[in-house]
């Protein structure tokens, strides 16, 4: 009876306050998914709930122990959430709530049919073609953290992707080659985009600038990118600042399409 009691008393706030608890563990769950950090959330969670056992069970020692490790908690999850942290507070701190209503365009689970696909057979098949030639390119998806920040080093473009588009810009000889571009929702966001540049040395030899660029954007953001080197025509994709592996281009624009969904 205690239970619907307290039912009968639930009110506005507390359903407010049950939406944003969710609204919280989404984007937590979001920024982990896919990654190392996932299993260290689970295994956090799991240390946690054994803690709640062994206060109930008044097991003294292992709770004590459990205890001191929660208490140092926040202090443990900012060091090994680093990265996912940062991204959540770019997210965070590149919304615009005055530009074409950015925010709630960053909350995929809200976003409508109006918002286009992007063609990535399309991307996919252009840099294969590129690779052909060895026409270098690097190629930027934009997903939830806004890159407004980086379009502004660029030449700003609302050009819809297309196979011969994408071409055209990486061109040798088009005055656009030069840099990144930054693709949402099918339109060619940018051009001659600038990105920030991962200098680790212990990444292998064979990565160029462009390569470099596109770990340093994927770990500072929750971008996507691929790159066309130059020198051997091999494609390569990069999430979460590591290179990601695939079999072929249609393995590639299906992985593409999966994370961008």
């Amino acid at each position: 009876m205690e239970i619907f009691d307290d039912l009968l008393k639930f009110t506005i706030v507390d359903i407010i306050d049950v939406i944003l608890v969710a609204l919280l563990l989404y984007y937590v769950y979001k920024l982990v998914k896919g990654t190392v950090a996932i299993n260290i959330f689970i295994g956090i969670v799991i240390i946690y709930f054994i803690y709640l056992i062994t206060e109930t069970l008044q097991m003294k020692m292992l709770s004590k122990i459990l205890g001191g490790f929660m208490s140092v908690g926040l202090i443990a999850l900012i060091v090994v959430f680093q990265q996912e942290i940062r991204k959540f507070l770019l997210m965070i701190g590149s919304t615009n709530f005055s530009k074409r209503g950015k925010f709630f365009k960053q909350l995929k689970f809200l976003k409508t049919e109006s918002a286009t696909e992007t063609d990535v057979s399309a991307i996919v098949n252009a840099c294969n073609k590129m690779g052909t030639t060895k026409t270098g390119a690097l190629i930027v998806f934009e997903r939830n953290n806004n890159l407004d920040f980086l379009t502004n080093t660029g030449d700003e473009m609302n050009i819809k992707v297309t196979q011969p588009i994408i071409e055209s810009i990486f061109f040798k000889n088009s005055p656009l080659h030069d840099g990144a571009i930054i693709i949402i929702n099918n339109v060619v966001k940018a051009t001659r985009v600038i990105l920030p540049v991962n200098n680790e040395k212990t990444l292998p030899q064979r990565f160029g600038l462009r390569h470099r660029a596109a770990v340093g954007i994927t770990e500072k953001t929750d971008a996507l990118a691929l790159v066309v080197s130059e020198e051997t025509g091999q494609i390569s994709y990069f999430k979460d600042g590591k290179f990601v592996m695939f079999k072929d281009t249609q393995d590639l624009t299906h992985i593409i399409k999966e994370d961008l969904g």
